[in-house]
C-alpha cells in the first residue's frame, strides 16, 4: 500500500491555494525547533561539533587538542567561561525559525508537485523526493548562516579575536569577497542537506505509518509515539548528513584560497591525512542532540496543525 502523509492538511488546502494557513502550518515547527534550539544541551553539543570538525591533524607525537566531546566542553568553559559554549549561537537562532518554515513549506510544495489530484497518496520515494526538494530550499538561509556560526565558533581564546559577533562577520567577510564569500560552502550545504532531508521526512512517515495500530489513523497517535518518530527522523537525518557537514565545516572555515577545488579539495586532503574515519568527527555530540531536539520540532508540528484546525477550520 502507498504511504499516506502523516501531516494532516486536509485537502482542500491544496484545492483552494491557501498558502497562508500553509504558511502558519509550516512555520509551526519553526516555533517549536527555535525554542527547542534555545535549549542550553542542543546549543552547547552544536557548537561542540563544530570545533571537534574543525580540529587539526596534530603532528606525529603530539596528542590531538581535543581528546573527544566531554574534553572539548570542559577546555572550552576552563578558557571562554560559561558562555564560550554558545559562541556563534546567534546566527543559528535568528536564522532557524524562517529556515524552518521555508523546509516545510518546501516539502508541501515537492509532494504537491508529485500529486495529480488532491486525493493521491505518495510512495516513500515521492516523500524522499519532495524531502530533497524541501533541502534545496533552505540552502538560501543556511549556506550563510552556517559560515557566519562557524567561523565564530573556531575562535579560540585569544586575546584579540578577528570576529567580534555575527555582524562583524557579515561585514568582514563582505569586503574579502562579497556575497561570494559569504554563500561559500553552498555547494556543500547542499550535498548534506538534500539528501539529509529526504531522509528527515521519509523517516518520520515511515515511523508514523509503523507505529500506527491496525485499522486506526495516525491522526490519533499519542504524543509519546510522535516524539519518539519525530526523535529518529532526527537521527537518521544526521546518519546521511555528518559526512557532508565535516567537509562543509572545514570548507567554511579555512582560509581564501586553500581549498581551490572547493569540496574536492577538502575530501581529498581529509582522506590523505586522516583517512575515512575523519569523515564521522562529531557523531557522538550530534547524535546527543539530533532525538530530542526533532522529537519537540515534530509535536509541535503535529500540535500546531491540530490547534489551527480546531481555531480556523474554514480558513
Amino acid at each position: 500500500m502507498n504511504a499516506f502523509s502523516s501531516f494532516n492538511m486536509k485537502k482542500r488546502y491544496y484545492k483552494r491555494g491557501k498558502w497562508g494557513k500553509l504558511l502558519l502550518l509550516w512555520n509551526s515547527p519553526a516555533i517549536a525547533m527555535h525554542h527547542g534550539n534555545r535549549s542550553g544541551e542542543v546549543a552547547r553539543q552544536r557548537h561542540r561539533l563544530v570545533r571537534l570538525q574543525t580540529m587539526p591533524v596534530p603532528p606525529a607525537g603530539q596528542a590531538p587538542r581535543f581528546t573527544g566531546t566531554l574534553d572539548c566542553a570542559l577546555q572550552t568553559i576552563r578558557n571562554e567561561g560559561f558562555f564560550g559554549l554558545y559562541k556563534g549561537m546567534a546566527a543559528p537562532i535568528v536564522g532557524v525559525t524562517p529556515m524552518y518554515a521555508v523546509c516545510f513549506l518546501g516539502f508541501g510544495i515537492g509532494k504537491k508537485l508529485q500529486m495529480k489530484h488532491p486525493d493521491d497518496e505518495l510512495t516513500y520515494p515521492q516523500l524522499f523526493a519532495a524531502g530533497m526538494l524541501a533541502g534545496v530550499f533552505t540552502t538560501a538561509i543556511m549556506a550563510p548562516g552556517e559560515r557566519i556560526k562557524c567561523l565564530l565558533q573556531i575562535q579560540q581564546s585569544e586575546k584579540v579575536k578577528k570576529y567580534a559577533g555575527p555582524i562583524d562577520v557579515t561585514k568582514q567577510l563582505w569586503k574579502e569577497g562579497g556575497i561570494r564569500s559569504l554563500y561559500r560552502g553552498t555547494a556543500a550545504t547542499l550535498l548534506r542537506d538534500v539528501p539529509a532531508t529526504g531522509t528527515y521526512f521519509v523517516t518520520y512517515e515511515w515511523f508514523q505509518h509503523t507505529l500506527t495500530p491496525d485499522g486506526q489513523s495516525r491522526a490519533g497517535l499519542s504524543p509519546l509515539r510522535i516524539l519518539f518518530a519525530g526523535g529518529m527522523a532526527g537521527v537518521f537525518n544526521w546518519v546521511v548528513a555528518i559526512a557532508p557537514d565535516v567537509l562543509k565545516s572545514r570548507l567554511q572555515t579555512a582560509p581564501p584560497g586553500k581549498y581551490p577545488n572547493g569540496i574536492r579539495s577538502v575530501f581529498a586532503e581529509m582522506m590523505r591525512t586522516e583517512g575515512p574515519r575523519g569523515l564521522f568527527k562529531g557523531l557522538g555530540p550530534v547524535m546527543l542532540r539530533a532525538f530530542p531536539a526533532n522529537a519537540a520540532c515534530f509535536l509541535g508540528y503535529e500540535v500546531a496543525i491540530k490547534l489551527l484546525n480546531y481555531v480556523a477550520p474554514n480558513l
